[in-house]
């Protein structure tokens, strides 16, 4: 079990939108725990860190212990990428929170579907974004027990 006091959380966020991007790292930099946040802007950029393929490499793109995933990105978007993680074993083990504008029943159903292991409607208010993407923080990482997987 990975313990979060003795190194820091790695989390990826895969977001399009650079001011909701600049919220979760400000509620995330003044969090509790320690954390090296790593931002990609859609999902193939998410494909490719998770992958380490392209200009991520294991260096810059260490294994996330949570993904952070919008829905509605360009390129490829978040239901694309929850696909895309659970057919590699490698990958399947990463809890992904879908926090993302959509409300819809269906992207809700199909987000659980792909296995996504929460969905959370991002806030449009500035105090409860901050507020919610911190419960985020200390739900993963300091009540849920993730495992601690080396996989260089």
């Amino acid at each position: 079990m990975k313990k979060f006091n003795a190194c820091p959380a790695t989390v990826l966020l895969v977001e399009d939108n650079e001011g909701d991007a600049r919220l979760a790292k400000e509620a995330l930099k003044d969090g509790k725990i320690r954390n090296d946040l790593h931002h990609v802007r859609d999902g193939v950029e998410a494909m490719e860190y998770l992958n380490r393929e392209g200009k991520y490499n294991t260096e810059n793109a260490p294994r996330p212990d949570i993904v952070l995933l919008d829905l509605n990105m360009p390129r490829m978007d978040g239901r694309e990428v929850l696909q895309e993680i659970n057919k590699n074993s490698k990958l399947a083990s990463i809890p992904v929170i879908v926090l993302t504008t959509s409300e819809s029943e269906m992207d809700i159903i199909k987000s659980y579907n792909l296995h996504a292991n929460c969905y959370i409607s991002k806030p449009v208010d500035f105090n409860r974004f901050i507020n919610v993407v911190r419960a985020i923080e200390n739900f993963w990482f300091t009540i849920v027990s993730l495992p601690e997987i080396n996989d260089e």
